[in-house]
């Protein structure tokens, strides 16, 4: 996959579709979905879209009690098992359980991460956001391998974000061993593993029949920004100098039922047929990013995000650093 793969398909939706709005003809009788942070903030809101569409849905959690509150008015087929994606051992044990209870799973979608958060190890030291974002999903999509490879249409959704923009993998010092920790440069690595995840799986999936994707879902107020002080979002310009939504978010953020849209779609379009490990925007392929557009900082793949030898790369370091957890 390159960017040449990148080219939109016209799907109808945009970036103010709800999940709704893309569910409205799925039928999800008798399908099996585990959403990761699926009793917050998007996840939430995918996990109460789907199940409404009649799929069984699976929610890893790290807070049970924060779960039964969070899920406890939402109708419909819906089990939580614990799991902290920062805790390999956890993630294993929840995929055993998951592969002893389940006979087929057709959608994995990996939705819990953090962002910018304080230098925090994780793991045997792994960097937290590339060790929570990256290395705790791929370690959970490894322990379900028996799941992901056994039921045909299979699709696998990795959340990535605008936020690849920031940074292509620092091949040379993924854990900010060397270097001075810097949470955004950080977050932008994560970020840009989580496609790359996505593109390497693609190839291993195609002989029994499964996709994965990868989306940025837009921008959103939710749990995510928790780690941000209100200074720093009013100078990012998420915020007004009254600690209000600025103008320019009101017109650019979303709804949390409009920023899983994207990522429903990605599970579910048939207009993703053969075409593996794109990374998906505004209900639909994104395009390469455009570097004279003044949108270029937000809209559009960046190369490094989409490269074919970069996934496999990240794969075969990936699989060597999970033999250490």
């Amino acid at each position: 996959m390159s960017t040449g793969d990148q080219q939109p398909v016209r799907s109808g939706f945009d970036g103010k579709t709800t999940v709704d709005e893309v569910l409205d003809s799925a039928e999800l009788t008798g399908k099996t979905a585990i959403i990761t942070g699926g009793y917050s903030g998007i996840g939430l809101e995918l996990v109460r879209a789907m199940a409404k569409k009649g799929a069984k849905i699976i929610v890893p959690v790290r807070s049970p009690e924060k779960a039964r509150e969070s899920l406890a008015g939402i109708a419909g087929d819906i089990v939580t098992h614990e799991m902290d994606l920062g805790d390999i051992a956890s993630v294993r044990r929840f995929a055993k359980q998951v592969n002893d209870a389940t006979s087929r799973l057709d959608f994995l979608i990996n939705n819990a991460g953090i962002m910018a958060c304080p230098e925090t190890r994780v793991g045997p030291g792994w960097e937290a956001q590339f060790g929570v974002n990256h290395m705790g999903h791929f370690a959970l999509a490894r322990a379900l391998w028996p799941l992901l490879t056994a039921t045909p249409g299979l699709r696998v959704v990795a959340l990535s974000s605008t936020g690849h923009k920031r940074s292509d993998i620092l091949w040379d010092d993924i854990q900010f061993e060397k270097a001075p920790y810097d949470k955004w440069v950080a977050y932008g690595q994560a970020k840009t593993a989580n496609a790359l995840f996505a593109n390497a799986l693609s190839r291993r999936l195609r002989d029994s029949g499964g996709l994965a994707f990868s989306v940025h879902p837009g921008g959103i107020f939710t749990p995510l920004q928790r780690h941000l002080e209100k200074e720093e979002m009013i100078a990012l310009g998420w915020l007004d100098e009254n600690g209000e939504l600025s103008e320019l978010a009101k017109q650019g953020f979303k709804t949390p039922e409009q920023g899983c849209a994207t990522t429903a779609w990605a599970a579910t379009s048939p207009l993703l047929d053969g075409k593996p490990g794109v990374y998906c925007e505004d209900c639909d392929i994104a395009e390469p990013t455009d570097p004279e557009s003044p949108f270029a900082r937000f809209r559009g793949v960046d190369a490094h995000a989409c490269s074919d030898d970069a996934a496999e790369r990240l794969w075969e370091i990936s699989e060597a650093l999970l033999e250490t957890a």
